[in-house]
C-alpha cells in the first residue's frame, strides 16, 4: 500500500530533524516515537509509513548526518591551490557544524550505532567524506606545497584541530559568534601554514610536530 500523500518528504525531514534532537539531547534509548510523533504533529503511524520503524529512523538520522555533512564538504569548489581548498573545509566544516549542531554531534558518538543494523553501509558513508579532507591533503603533498608528509597525518591534524574546537564553540565553552568566526578561520590556516614547505629556503622543512629544528 503506498504510503498517504500526508507522510511526504516534508514531514520526513521534520522527523529526521526532531529525532537527531531527541537522540543528541537525552541518548538514544530515551528515543520515543510518541513523543517524537507529538512533537512533530503527527502519528506514530507516520513513522512506521516513512521508516519502518525504531530501527530505520535510527539509521535514517545517522545517513543524513554524515550524507549532509559530506554534502557541505563538496560544495567546496577545488582550485589550484590545495591549501586553500584545505582551509575552506575547515570553514564548510563549522557551516555544517552551526546549521546542523544534533546531526553534527550524532556524526562523532557511538550512542546509537548499536541500533543501526547495516555498519558497512555507514563505514562506507564516514569514509566517503573523510576522503574528501584527505584527498585535499595528498594534492598539497603531491604539488609540494606542504612538506613531504603522509597525507593522512596531514588530514587527521586538521580533522583534531576543527573537530576540537567545534566541541568547545557548541558546548558554549567558546566566545561568542562574532569573535569566534575570525579566531576559528585564523586557527584553521595557521595550521595549514605548518604544513607548507618553506618559502623563504625553497626548501623543506623536514621538522615533524614535537622536533626541534635543527641549528
Amino acid at each position: 500500500m503506498p504510503r498517504p500523500k500526508t507522510h511526504d518528504d516534508a514531514l520526513r525531514g521534520r522527523l529526521l530533524a526532531c529525532a537527531a534532537e531527541l537522540i543528541a539531547t537525552d541518548g538514544v534509548d530515551a528515543l520515543s516515537l510518541r513523543k517524537l510523533a507529538a512533537d512533530v504533529h503527527t502519528s506514530t503511524t507516520a513513522v512506521y509509513s516513512l521508516f519502518g520503524g525504531k530501527p530505520g529512523l535510527i539509521r535514517a538520522v545517522y545517513l543524513a548526518a554524515f550524507e549532509g555533512f559530506e554534502r557541505e564538504l563538496r560544495a567546496v569548489t577545488g582550485s589550484d591551490d590545495p591549501a586553500e581548498d584545505l582551509i575552506q573545509l575547515g570553514l564548510a566544516y563549522r557551516r555544517y557544524a552551526l546549521a546542523q549542531p544534533h546531526l553534527y554531534t550524532l556524526l562523532f558518538t557511538d550512542a546509537a550505532r548499536a541500533h543501526v543494523q547495516q555498519y558497512e553501509l555507514l563505514a562506507e558513508v564516514s569514509a566517503s567524506a573523510f576522503a574528501i579532507l584527505f584527498d585535499t591533503a595528498r594534492r598539497g603533498v603531491e604539488t609540494g606545497v606542504y612538506i613531504d608528509e603522509r597525507p593522512d597525518v596531514i588530514a587527521v591534524s586538521a580533522w583534531g584541530l576543527v573537530h576540537g574546537l567545534m566541541s568547545l564553540e557548541l558546548q558554549g565553552n567558546m566566545p561568542d559568534v562574532e569573535q569566534m568566526t575570525p579566531a576559528y578561520e585564523r586557527s584553521v590556516r595557521a595550521l595549514v601554514d605548518g604544513w607548507r614547505l618553506d618559502r623563504a629556503t625553497g626548501s623543506r622543512d623536514d621538522t615533524r610536530p614535537g622536533e626541534v629544528a635543527a641549528t
